[in-house]
């Protein structure tokens, strides 16, 4: 398994990411126009908002399975032409329902795509360098979206809202293709099997690459404090970044007062601290863990300061200066970035034959956060004050520190017998 191959798998994910989070995010830059064209109060716009998530969120524990059971090579495409219809769609709706079920439509066949990156990651890259795997294809969902948010707001300023969403469906299917001819499953390994340079005489694992779908494995998903753990901190940290992905350009525009334009360049700079953030905290876990440390320290620690630094978004209820306001986001997204390597600990701490279904209860609990927050956003700003929505958000940060710190513990594989496995049936 050579360098250039993983360097070629990775690219293929990190493009994809960009991808799948320009067709979540393009709703956000078009907030403030659709909401204008359709009579849409701030309620209605977190319906919206939020409608993505309630099938993203339903479909992630079937995703997760699928994923385990569908070659990625075929699924990949499949999904990606099928949430870039649905986004093309969107551009053509002209009432709050079909924009909702547009919404759920993309956010159905979205939910794979993370659950399929990670058990791609987990297949191609040795245990030690999968934290610096997931930083680089994470990464991109901020750096894309920092380039993306200002040349979004560009191609909504000539060609109106309904363009925007038909050139970010057409650019999906024509990647869709793209995948399909460069992207190929890895045969000679299987989960946690790809040795690296330094270990070349490790043993190959035998576990099998696909599993049949099993409700006892559900049940032993629910069923242990440590993966609760990191699905509770998946649920804090999906908070801080759903309100960036949704209400953030709503809140520079409405209640910061600037606009569309200058909202698309300065939403950028938060995302470029995430991007920094999320880079940081995978690198540097991986050369922890390269120099002796445990798992404890190395992965946790960037994860829990991340969370921590992102309650810091409150401060900017305090401040008036959008320099000061530009500040506090910034290193509240930082913090985001930062601790959005949490998806290592479900590689890490899932069962091996579990990797896809893990994931996708990992993402399923993460996902709640974008069916609940932007709602509830929704609510808190309607006299127009978004200083209680950022100090839910940050409280919910801390939240996460707190699940980390109590509930994770010692970070290693959980192992279940198959007494125990009875039991759990039973």
């Amino acid at each position: 398994m050579n360098k250039y191959n993983k360097f070629h798998v990775l690219t293929l994910i990190f493009i994809s990411v960009v991808i799948n989070y320009m067709d979540r995010t393009n709703i956000s830059v078009a907030a403030t126009s659709i909401s204008e064209d359709l009579a849409l109060t701030p309620v209605d716009m977190g319906i919206v908002f939020s409608a993505f998530a309630w099938t993203y969120s339903v479909m992630q524990i079937p995703g997760g399975m699928i994923v385990d059971t569908v070659r990625v090579r075929i699924l990949y495409p499949f999904i990606l032409i099928a949430w870039s219809i649905a986004t093309i769609v969107q551009g053509l709706v002209s009432s709050l329902a079909a924009m909702v079920g547009c919404r759920m439509i993309v956010g159905a066949f979205e939910a794979p795509s993370y659950p399929a990156n990670n058990k791609i990651v987990t297949q191609w890259f040795h245990e030690r360098e999968r934290a610096s795997a997931i930083a680089v294809y994470t990464s991109g969902q901020f750096i894309g979206l920092a380039f993306l948010m200002p040349l979004l707001a560009l191609i909504q300023d000539w060609f109106g809202w309904r363009g925007l969403f038909f050139l970010s469906g057409v650019i999906g299917i024509a990647w869709a293709a793209v995948w399909y001819f460069l992207y190929r499953d890895n045969t000679e390994g299987r989960v946690r099997a790809i040795p690296s340079s330094e270990d070349s005489t490790e043993n190959l694992n035998s576990c099998p690459e696909t599993e049949s779908i099993s409700w006892a494995n559900i049940r032993l998903a629910f069923s242990n404090r440590k993966l609760w753990g990191i699905y509770i901190g998946q649920f804090c940290l999906g908070s801080t970044l759903i309100f960036f992905l949704t209400w953030f350009p709503t809140y520079l525009a409405e209640y910061r007062g600037l606009g569309d334009l200058k909202t698309g360049f300065l939403a950028s700079i938060p995302f470029i601290a995430a991007f920094f953030g999320v880079l940081c905290s995978g690198f540097s876990s991986d050369w922890l863990v390269r120099r002796g440390y445990t798992n404890e320290f190395a992965r946790k620690t960037p994860v829990i300061l991340g969370l921590f630094l992102s309650g810091s978004v409150v401060a900017a209820n305090y401040v008036d200066s959008m320099a000061a306001v530009t500040f506090f986001l910034s290193l509240a997204f930082f913090g985001n970035g930062l601790a959005s390597i949490n998806w290592v600990f479900v590689s890490l701490i899932a069962p091996r034959h579990m990797v896809g279904l893990v994931g996708g209860c990992f993402n399923f609990i993460g996902g709640l956060s974008a069916v609940i927050i932007p709602v509830a956003i929704g609510f808190l700003v309607q006299d127009g004050d978004f200083r209680p929505a950022l100090i839910l958000i940050g409280g919910l940060a801390l939240t996460g520190v707190c699940s980390y710190l109590f509930l994770v513990g010692r970070v290693e594989e959980i192992s279940f017998s198959e007494s125990e496995s009875e039991k759990v049936i039973a």
